[in-house]
């Protein structure tokens, strides 16, 4: 399995091959599942046995049945969830990370990987107004990111609350799912704040905590820069200027939107951030990297490094000296791919005035869609979009007219939209990623409103 012979030369030119294809592609098709549960593990039982099959025929059952049945998140017609955008450069270099097969936890076994990744933090870092002593690393996605950094809220805040007390962060109603799955298992109680346009401010944050009365267990503050159902960017500022009033812990959850921090027409937005103690955004998301990839960053990383490195009798080797980084030391993790090379190699590659511009071409259509959207009659548009997310009701309909709609477009492969819901209510909603979605799409995927 581990040398090259006869059958590993082909395989390498065959999946080589389709990866280059698959580059190549332009527009990558949305793609859908075909086929029922039943008929797909039908299909794929008997697949791996006791003896090998042809590379080519394997790969063969990928072309023909796995890859058609997988939603194409890079697909410029795919805008529901939170979409995917990997540049070519980004995505080539996940190959090549790949193949290295790079351990990327410590300074010993990866030094020049991890002073790369690190470059790229930085620029992440010096973006959001961080001081230059900020840093962390690059985990799989927002959820870790979250749980890495409310684990070192958590333990710093021992310090200084009674032993015992079971402590709690404070969270606008809108808070990612992540953030109380956080909460849960760190064995921490949520102090949510109802908020208005869910929006948590300073102001509606003060009169519930105004309400509470004892606030000594309060550990954190949580805020998001991007919610992920409406794409709205909390009262940074004035939050951030609370939590510090009250020596919480300020924690940003920008995971979606927090990469707008590099678009000049909304930079305003983010006004506060650099005072987070910790803030998270996901590359993989509107910094167009590969999936996985969460940059995690800590504006005192020795606060992390005192939560989360690990000590064994066989990782004392890696245990650092003055200079040296070991990403394992600021994230609950241990193993962990050189997942931020990617977008490290992209960023040098392409330049980041290219990133700013291809982050301004979301918020662009997001604008002229709610412009559309307010000029059809049969529509509303629910609020002004922050940044590249748009809700909209169609009058008159119910939930199975949303459902129905979005089933038939992406039954025809136009695009994939599926409903969100908005105070209860089903609703329409568009979320805006890949700078080559194009208006003509948004057009007709409105017109099949009517």
């Amino acid at each position: 399995m581990h040398e090259i012979d006869q059958t590993s030369e082909q395989m390498v030119r065959s999946v080589l091959a389709y990866a280059e294809n698959r580059l190549r592609m332009d527009p990558v098709p949305l793609d859908r599942g075909m086929l029922s549960s039943s008929e797909m593990y039908a299909r794929l039982d008997g697949v791996i046995r006791e003896r090998g099959r042809s590379p080519d025929e394997v790969l063969g059952i990928y072309a023909a049945l796995i890859a058609p049945s997988v939603i194409s998140a890079d697909s410029p017609r795919f805008l529901g969830f939170i979409p995917a955008a990997p540049t070519k450069a980004s995505l080539l270099f996940d190959m090549l990370v790949s193949c290295a097969s790079i351990q990327g936890i410590s300074w010993l076994e990866a030094s020049g990987a991890i002073a790369a990744e690190n470059t790229a933090l930085r620029v992440i870092a010096d973006e959001a107004g961080l001081p230059p002593s900020a840093g962390g690393c690059f985990v799989s996605g927002g959820s870790a990111g979250n749980l890495s950094a409310i684990a070192v809220a958590r333990e710093t805040a021992k310090k200084r609350v009674a032993t015992g007390r079971r402590l709690r962060a404070v969270v606008g109603s809108d808070a990612h799912s992540s953030i109380v799955n956080t909460l849960r298992l760190l064995e921490m109680d949520a102090l949510v704040v109802p908020t208005a346009d869910h929006r948590l401010t300073a102001e509606a944050a003060r009169a519930a905590l105004a309400a509470e009365g004892d606030l000594s267990d309060v550990a954190a503050v949580v805020c998001t820069s991007g919610t992920t159902n409406a794409g709205i960017v909390d009262d940074l500022a004035g939050v951030g200027a609370l939590a510090k009033e009250n020596g919480w812990w300020f924690h940003v959850d920008g995971a979606y939107g927090g990469s707008g921090i590099f678009a000049p027409s909304v930079r305003a937005k983010y006004d506060g951030i650099e005072l987070a103690d910790s803030f998270i955004l996901d590359p993989h998301k509107w910094l167009f990297a590969p999936f996985d990839c969460c940059a995690l960053l800590y504006r005192d990383p020795e606060l992390a490094r005192a939560t989360h490195t690990q000590d064994a009798s066989y990782l004392d080797v890696i245990h650092v000296s003055d200079g040296e980084w070991n990403p394992t030391d600021y994230a609950y993790h241990l193993t962990r791919r050189a997942r931020g090379l990617p977008l490290w190699f992209s960023m040098a590659v392409n330049g980041i005035q290219a990133y700013r511009d291809a982050i301004e071409v979301a918020l662009s259509l997001a604008r002229e869609t709610a412009a559309v959207i307010n000029r059809t009659g049969h529509l509303e548009l629910i609020r002004e979009p922050d940044l590249g997310v748009v809700l909209f009701r169609r009058i008159g309909w119910k939930a199975g007219d949303y459902d129905a709609w979005a089933e038939a477009l992406h039954r025809e492969e136009i695009a994939f939209v599926p409903p969100t819901k908005w105070d209860g209510e089903t609703v329409g909603r568009f979320a805006f990623l890949h700078p080559h979605t194009s208006m003509d799409l948004v057009r007709e995927v409105l017109d099949r409103t009517a």
